[in-house]
């Protein structure tokens, strides 16, 4: 199939034949099994995590990052995503406005993804599309997360580098990074730190990481007016000695992913719901009893 080929480059000439790799890729078309069974990875490409609850900044911290490193030459990739009602299984937010400066750069690629209703924001084709782009060549990926609370942890299986995204008035978080979004940031970000009590947020988050014995750093941002960037770009460039020292629980949480997708493949969701409708309307219903049997031979 034109435009499926299993090596992909990264030149801006290019970009539609990535756009296309990944809709083959994300919508199981033909060509989709032998395209990712064949990418080649010939640069060590950083992911970079971008997680944190809604509202919090992320994609205008996103907009400031690929300023920053574009302006060095840098191409970079942009996945993009977004929550899945599981009403009517549909993207909500669509594409980033705040992104839209870029989206006509040639040295930038932005992707908008529906979640399909994986509740960490990520699911088995994330990892996939991320990959496509790895193999593309780009020289960063960034993957902007919606942040659902503690199933935030599920991109620890995906990223190099896990930023968590936090504001001043974020008291809710604190406790969601005390029930373990601690273990997977590699850094957490104070964004809109203008604001009244940023210093003291900061300052509870750091002696958080303190007690804990970890090595997080904790940054303060104010993305809205590109203030506090340059710190965490030169973060990002540590980026190989984290991907190094977690390489095989990467490789682990992306292989989970991959085979629970696999395993789940034929399971028809419309399918199940008419089923669970049928399921109510006899007496007795009883879930545990109903997803045994299901589905019925």
């Amino acid at each position: 199939m034109p435009g499926t080929s299993s090596h992909i480059t990264a030149d801006a000439d290019n970009f539609k034949s990535v756009a296309r790799a990944l809709t083959v890729v994300e919508n199981d078309l033909n060509g989709a099994a032998d395209l990712l069974k064949n990418l080649k990875f010939d640069k060590d490409t950083p992911v970079i995590g971008i997680t944190g609850p809604p509202g919090a900044g992320k994609s205008t911290l996103v907009n400031d990052l690929l300023e920053r490193l574009t302006a060095t030459g840098s191409k970079v990739a942009v996945l993009a995503i977004d929550p899945t009602s599981p009403f009517n299984f549909g993207s909500l937010l669509g594409d980033r406005i705040r992104m839209a400066a870029h989206f006509n750069h040639p040295g930038v690629f932005i992707r908008s993804l529906a979640t399909r209703g994986s509740l960490g924001g990520l699911s088995a084709k994330t990892i996939e599309m991320t990959d496509v782009l790895r193999s593309a060549g780009f020289d960063y990926i960034l993957i902007e997360t919606v942040g659902v609370g503690q199933s935030e942890i599920e991109i620890a299986g995906l990223a190099d580098i896990t930023l968590v995204v936090l504001v001043p008035e974020g008291g809710d978080e604190i406790q969601t990074i005390k029930s373990g979004l601690m273990e997977i940031a590699d850094a957490f970000v104070v964004n809109k730190a203008d604001r009244d009590g940023a210093d003291i947020f900061a300052n509870n988050l750091q002696k958080m990481v303190q007690q804990k014995g970890a090595d997080v750093p904790v940054f303060k941002t104010i993305a809205s007016e590109n203030k506090g960037i340059d710190e965490v770009i030169a973060f990002i460039s540590s980026v190989s000695s984290h991907q190094n020292a977690r390489k095989e629980l990467l490789l682990a949480e992306k292989a989970w992913k991959l085979i629970q997708q696999r395993r789940m493949a034929g399971i028809d969701k419309a399918a199940l719901r008419n089923s669970i409708a049928e399921a109510l309307a006899k007496p007795g219903f009883n879930l545990y009893s109903f997803v045994e049997e299901w589905p019925a031979e």
